[in-house]
């Protein structure tokens, strides 16, 4: 079992989930972990588990790590994972940032399917409850009494 880990600043990294040998991942939470979907590990492809069909979500490039996402038109690059099981986000007209990782490193596959199901995920909850934030301190600014 392979646990991911999403990259906090200046504390210890923050435990998400893990990835079993089989490529089926699973979401932290007390009790039972939740399986959120899983990796095809002979092709790259990333399905996230939902009722009927799994629905694919993304694929990896098996020979340079390279991680994409999938929507009508062509695939979007979304980052990089290298062979010490790290995770970069891209970030245009910048140096990709570091956001997690897998312990221990098996296979891009691994690492890509804990990036798309868990990494970016919780980077997108965080962004989404920073904003929340500051609009709500904002408002209350605007309060004159």
């Amino acid at each position: 079992m392979n646990k991911v880990y999403l990259a906090v600043p200046r504390a210890p990294d923050k435990m998400l989930g893990n990835v079993n040998e089989d490529g089926k991942v699973y979401r932290r939470q007390v009790g039972i972990d939740d399986r959120i979907g899983e990796v095809d590990l002979s092709s790259g492809k990333i399905y996230s588990d939902r009722f009927g069909p799994d629905k694919k979500i993304g694929h990896v490039n098996l020979e340079n790590g390279k991680v994409y996402t999938s929507r009508l038109g062509p695939d979007e690059y979304v980052g990089q994972v290298d062979g010490h099981g790290h995770m970069h986000r891209h970030e245009s007209m910048a140096t990709d940032d570091y956001i997690g990782k897998i312990d221990p490193f098996m296979s891009y596959s691994h690492s890509a399917g804990a990036m798309l199901l868990l990494v970016l995920p919780a980077l997108e909850e965080t962004s989404a409850d920073e904003a929340v934030d500051q609009q709500d301190e904002s408002s209350n600014g605007d309060d004159p009494s």
